[in-house]
């Protein structure tokens, strides 16, 4: 049966690259180009990495009821959330079993835009709809309206600065998971953040990939331009056009999860995004209700999910066909994800990356395999398991964090 997989604006660019495509979340998307997974991973780490990411989806929603809508459809409290600052969370049903994961991005108290995953425009569109009620709010689906891309690494700010017009004003103050510039509908229109041509765009300081770094949004017209200009600009930088492939690495690595892959149709409870719940400090209720909170409390602790780190770079696959298993060999769980991060290593018991400082001058960073497992009881850190995939095994170990030294929190004047 032959799939009718949409594009990207980038799809001739990266057909001409010589890109490895394939379908993801129904876009015909590059999983990496011919430097590689382990290149581009490891450019993003040292340097700087571009990603395709229009197959994301981005929703409009305004009005005087906005707000009201969001907080008690979102996860997340936004009751505090500022203008030009965004905020990751989920919208869940009334099971509280997760519809999508999003950022949302706050204009004004009347005026949002929310970002979700490829092929769910749609779908977070209706449950909105089905949920305003008679708030006065717009709800727009801007699905293949927006180009996005993202430039995540060290030197992504001082590419960027040489393709925006005024970028010492632009990166002044910007602190992570804040944005600059404005939105209207179904293209950017007047915006404090230009391209040196006049482009509008929207600049958030933000990524999925741990690291410093940007999401842009632009009008789909003009995207193919900007991404050569990037490429162009950072030759000097050896910036990388990067893949999905490192996209998973990088997201592992850096504790993120995968929508409707390691948060899917099981509760939103007993995870290590903890953040993306408005929990009280004793974390025995919310603090507010929202659709799905009856459903998480009280929780009958039927499964937790945890990441882990292998022993070396081997990996297993993720899914039904993998065992997790315990030290006395019994079946507990399943392995959601399991990627191989290439930019850190074990040394004297102890995770070290490409990026920490004073690293031993002899050490070989030669990857490591992470992930996470859904298990049916609660482990502590440093518990091990084997996961298991036919005659295949590897060692894992509990972890709380996996990639150390990631730069996306750092302030942006150590990048300018």
């Amino acid at each position: 049966m032959t799939i009718n997989l949409k594009t990207t604006p980038l799809y001739k660019w990266h057909k001409a690259a010589g890109a490895n495509m394939a379908d993801f979340g129904g876009f015909d998307m590059p999983l990496w180009y011919d430097t590689g997974v382990k290149n581009e991973h490891l450019a993003v780490l040292t340097s700087a990495g571009i990603f395709d990411t229009s197959h994301m989806a981005c929703i409009d929603i305004n009005g005087k009821d906005s707000f009201t809508l969001l907080n008690y459809c979102f996860t997340r409290d936004i009751a505090t959330l500022k203008s030009g600052r965004c905020i990751y969370g989920a919208f869940l049903n009334n099971d509280g079993y997760c519809i999508d994961d999003a950022i949302v991005y706050k204009f004004s108290d009347s005026d949002f835009m929310i970002c979700v995953n490829a092929g769910m425009g749609a779908t977070v569109t209706q449950h909105l709809n089905s949920n305003k009620k008679d708030f006065n709010v717009s709800i727009k689906d801007l699905s293949g309206k927006i180009a996005k891309m993202d430039i995540q690494g060290l030197n992504s700010a001082r590419i960027l600065s040489k393709l925006i017009q005024n970028p010492e004003i632009i990166f002044n103050q910007m602190p992570y998971f804040s944005f600059k510039g404005n939105f209207t509908e179904s293209i950017l229109g007047k915006s404090e953040v230009k391209l040196l041509d006049g482009t509008p765009i929207l600049l958030s300081r933000s990524g999925y990939t741990g690291e410093f770094g940007f999401e842009i949004f632009l009008n789909p017209e003009k995207i193919v331009k900007f991404w050569e200009d990037i490429l162009s600009i950072g030759t000097q930088f050896s910036i990388t056009a990067c893949g999905l492939g490192a996209r998973d690495s990088l997201r592992a690595g850096a504790c993120l999860p995968l929508s409707h892959q390691d948060i899917g149709h099981w509760k939103f409870i007993n995870h290590p995004w903890d953040f993306a719940m408005p929990y009280t400090h004793d974390k025995t209720s919310f603090t507010k209700t929202f659709i799905g909170s009856d459903a998480l409390l009280p929780d009958k602790n039927d499964h937790y999910i945890f990441p882990f780190v292998g022993d070396s770079l081997r990996k297993v696959s993720a899914g039904a066909n993998t065992q997790v298993l315990d030290k006395h060999k019994n079946q507990m769980g399943k392995v959601l994800t399991c990627a191989t991060d290439m930019g850190i290593t074990w040394h004297n018991d102890r995770i070290l990356s490409v990026c920490s400082k004073n690293l031993p001058q002899d050490l070989k960073i030669k990857g490591i395999s992470c992930g996470f497992v859904m298990v049916s009881k609660k482990l502590t850190p440093g518990t091990t398991l084997l996961l298991k995939e036919g005659k295949r095994k590897i060692n894992a170990t509990i972890v709380t964090d996996i990639r150390p030294d990631r730069t996306a929190r750092k302030k942006i004047n150590n990048f300018i």
